[in-house]
């Protein structure tokens, strides 16, 4: 752009006027000079540009051509130009603002062409006189500053022009955001907002509506290009995508715009923002009224969005529901009857009135027949956009910037006493000035030379009569807070259609919670699957691109959006696994119980007295206290529930086993010592029992103190086993205690089995050996069919596969060693004698063993 503005700029020199050798002091102007088309010279003369007619070339004509007669087709430039006189007057008739002072101005016309817009700034420095001596370029230029021009690329190159000679420029529409780089633009001004806070605004707005799946149509030069830019970049910041951005400009073929049609039906996006100037937007307008497309939800730039023009033509109908900022509505009072003043008389060879007055009355003062102008039209019947005064967003605009000339004049007057001589300090004062006109509004330039930017939403609707009105549906301030920056008045809204129906414009649709996005590939981010977070994660939010894992101790719950406490897992006694364990439990120590009793009451009897009574009992007791310790292995592990139910399994089952042990023994010494005169016996009577199973058992008592002591078992949460659940169950602390207890009791019974095994061959009517192998047998089974089980069990199954193995080797116990015994004492009693506990053998002997003592009689021996 830089370049293009130097290469302007020489085009210029070498167009405007050429300079001969410095022994010359006369310059002449080359071709025809810019005159202003409406001036009026006082103490102080303020510049003005507008544009007033459509187009004009800048060409190099010969000296005594003329330039060609146009006619004036913008009514908005010529509303500019008398608001801009209005607010002159006004200022001129206050005793407050620049007393004594009378302010003049000079307009000129742009023609929308950046290279007339240059010439006409050149003018307002210099003048325009044909020849220029050797002081006119000492000379303070012809205005101290200029309002205009309307459109961006023309201020731009203005700005470039004048900004070496400290000339303020004040546009009142020019909203590029590249006007605000002081580098390029050291001496430019506007009382409208940037297009960098409008774009944001509008990204804000279209994400507020969850609109993230657009397409842009802008203007193919600087207003549309930097404003798209900006939009965009803020549009990916609040997750937009841009469907399609299609470019467009007044000059270019119907083809093109048949193209961008073409490229707006076959999108799916259905909401399309037009941030295009008013002259680029018509072409377009026309081409898709003529194909009839409807159902697209427009999104406008301030540049249309209150052009009433648009609303005002039924065959652009398909913009009922537009959306979009405009600067915000004013009231000038008095504008409208200055307005409707306005006359050719006033100034009889002004030839740009009486083309004002031949445009809107559609006549000529040429013709003297029916067709012809009278000068007694009234302007005041008219209703069109030059005398309509409700929407004055831009107009007002120029009435500040006038003010803020006046003001910053005031403000330097002040300080001097003398206007005359400061005109080359007005640039630095200007950037100082601040004050508050007569609507209210508070002016002041930051140091980009911005306003603060301040936009009422507009909203196209339906009024009553069938006619298209701007409703105010909410407002975007930046000197608010983020948060509360956009406010937007939802309800009151219509859209596309003239409908209430809320327009919906995504690629996919939103991913609830409980679900992350996960983006198509090749495609915008914008465009994405919703994939079901994973077990242990949740997503509580809508559009999310992650879900978060939960805490150790949480889990996620069925929908996946919320985490919930992890069922604890363990062993219950409300549960119907832990209620049969307690009843099978009970039953035992039931069985036991009866059992003793029935050994009570039948203690006298020989087949009581022959089996060693007082281990007998010994050995229902600790059985009762084996079914018991099952107990404490159900419900909710604590801490001295975890150190109790490891060290009553091992003490009891050792107390039980010795007591086995010690029956086996009995057996077993008092059948192998049948010789006569041996003296075994005598070295395991009663009181040896008793100490062999007080210090069988110590020494599991000792191994369970160590383990206690040393590294107890405790509660543990198992969260590795189950990602979805806790297992509470007791870490046995030392792995080491835990297999010493099981391994010695494994030892006392592995003991038992071998010895009972020898003396399974012993004598039938009193051979208790062979039912302590069985017991011992099934025992064995057990505990080493539980191991693997015990290491492979999960959960709450671990421990009920211990006390299944406490219950199974208990019972097994009983039923072996004392279900014979009973069956003799409760249904055949005869045999509960003891001639039947002697019987007959080979051998003629009658053995009787009484609480540990042998006792041999030989009746008689045959060999």
């Amino acid at each position: 752009m830089a370049k293009r503005t130097v290469s302007l700029l020489q085009l210029l020199l070498l167009v405007y006027g050429v300079c001969v050798p410095a022994s010359a002091q006369i310059c002449r102007l080359l071709g025809q000079p810019a005159l202003p088309l409406l001036s009026a010279q006082k103490d102080i003369n303020i510049g003005a540009i507008f544009s007033f007619h459509k187009s004009a070339l800048l060409k190099i004509q010969p000296f005594t051509s003329k330039p060609k007669p146009t006619t004036c087709g913008s009514l908005r430039g010529f509303k500019y130009a008398q608001t801009l006189i209005f607010t002159i007057e006004e200022i001129n008739n206050s005793t407050q603002l620049l007393p004594g002072v009378s302010l003049g101005y000079k307009i000129y016309d742009s023609c929308s062409s950046v290279s007339q817009t240059v010439l006409s700034g050149m003018s307002l420095m210099n003048g325009y006189e044909e020849t220029l001596s050797d002081t006119s370029c000492s000379r303070p230029p012809a205005v101290h500053a200029i309002v205009g021009e309307s459109n961006s690329s023309p201020t731009m190159a203005l700005a470039s022009v004048v900004g070496p000679f400290s000339l303020p420029v004040i546009s009142h529409f020019a909203t590029c955001a590249c006007l605000s780089n002081r580098k390029r633009f050291p001496s430019f001004f506007r009382t409208i907002p940037s297009d960098y806070y409008q774009s944001r605004a509008l990204a804000q707005l279209v994400k507020h509506f969850g609109w993230t799946w657009v397409g842009t149509v802008r203007s193919r030069g600087d207003y549309g290009n930097n404003g798209i830019a900006a939009f965009e970049e803020t549009a990916k910041q609040e997750g937009i995508c841009i469907e399609y951005s299609e470019a467009i400009l007044s000059t270019d073929p119907k083809e093109q715009f048949l193209k961008t049609l073409e490229v707006i039906k076959k999108g799916t996006a259905r909401v399309v923002l037009a941030f295009v100037a008013v002259g680029d937007f018509i072409p377009l307008l026309n081409v898709i009224a003529q194909h009839n497309i409807t159902g697209i939800q427009w999104v406008g730039s301030e540049s249309w969005i209150t052009y009433r023009t648009f609303a005002e033509t039924k065959e652009y109908s398909f913009l009922s529901g537009a959306v979009g900022f405009a600067i915000a509505n004013a009231k000038l009072v008095g504008l409208r009857e200055f307005l409707v003043n306005v006359h050719p008389d006033q100034e009889p060879k002004n030839e740009l009135l009486k083309e004002f007055w031949e445009t809107v009355f559609q006549c000529s003062f040429r013709s003297n027949r029916s067709g012809g102008c009278t000068g007694s039209e009234k302007l005041a019947e008219l209703q069109n956009e030059y005398t309509d005064v409700s929407e004055l967003r831009i107009v007002n605009k120029v009435y500040t910037a006038v003010y803020a000339i006046a003001h910053t004049l005031h403000n330097k007057s002040t300080e001097t006493n003398y206007v005359s001589d400061f005109s080359s300090q007005v640039l630095e004062y200007m950037r100082d000035v601040r004050f508050t006109v007569k609507t209210g509004e508070e002016i002041f330039f930051d140091s980009s030379g911005d306003p603060a930017a301040r936009y009422d939403l507009i909203n196209w609707q339906l009024a009553d009569d069938g006619s298209l009105q701007f409703k105010h549906v909410g407002f975007y301030d930046s000197s608010l807070s983020s948060k509360q920056c956009l406010q937007v008045i939802q309800e009151h809204m219509i859209w596309a259609g003239n409908s209430r129906q809320f327009p919906v414009s995504v690629c996919s649709e939103s991913c609830p919670p409980g679900t992350r996005k996960a983006v198509q590939k090749g495609r915008p981010v914008c465009c994405y699957d919703c994939i079901l977070c994973a077990e242990g994660e949740i997503n509580n939010e809508t559009d999310s691109s992650d879900c978060f894992p939960c805490d150790l101790e949480y889990w996620s719950n069925e929908g996946k959006d919320k985490c919930v406490l992890k069922v604890v897992e363990f062993l219950s006694y409300t549960e119907i696994m832990g209620r049969v364990l307690c009843i099978f439990s009970f039953f035992g120590v039931l069985l036991t119980a009866i059992v003793s009793f029935l050994f009570y009451l039948h203690k006298e009897t020989p087949i009581v007295r022959a089996n060693n009574s007082e281990l007998s009992f010994l050995l229902l007791f600790s059985l009762s206290l084996c079914f018991l310790c099952s107990l404490t292995f159900i419900g909710r592990p604590t801490e001295w529930s975890c150190m109790l139910r490891h060290t009553a399994f091992g003490i009891t089952f050792v107390l039980c086993i010795s007591c086995v042990l010690g029956k086996t023994i009995v057996v077993l010494m008092a059948f192998r010592a049948t010789l006569p005169g041996s003296n075994v016996m005598k070295w395991f009577g009663p009181l040896q029992q008793r100490l062999s199973v007080v210090s069988l058992s110590l020494i599991q008592m000792i191994i369970c103190v160590l383990w206690l002591t040393i590294s107890p078992p405790i509660p543990y949460m198992n969260l590795s086993y189950y990602r979805e659940k806790i297992i509470l169950e007791c870490n046995l602390g030392s792995a080491l205690g835990f297999w010493a207890v099981l391994g010695y009791t494994g030892l006392l019974s592995t003991l038992c089995f071998i010895l009972a095994f020898l003396a399974r061959k012993l004598p039938d009517n009193f051979n208790e050996a062979k039912f302590i192998t069985f017991s011992m047998l099934i025992f064995c089974a057990v505990w080493i069919t539980f191991i693997p089980a015990y290491i492979s069990s999960p959960g709450k199954f671990t421990v009920a596969v211990q006390i299944f193995a406490i219950l199974a080797s208990s019972f097994g116990l009983l039923f072996c060693i004392f279900a014979p015994k009973c069956y003799i004492i409760l249904l055949k009693p005869e045999k509960n004698t003891k001639k039947q506990m002697m019987g007959k053998s080979s051998s003629k002997t009658e053995i009787c063993v009484e609480n540990g003592r042998k006792r041999i009689e030989a009746k008689s021996r045959d060999f």
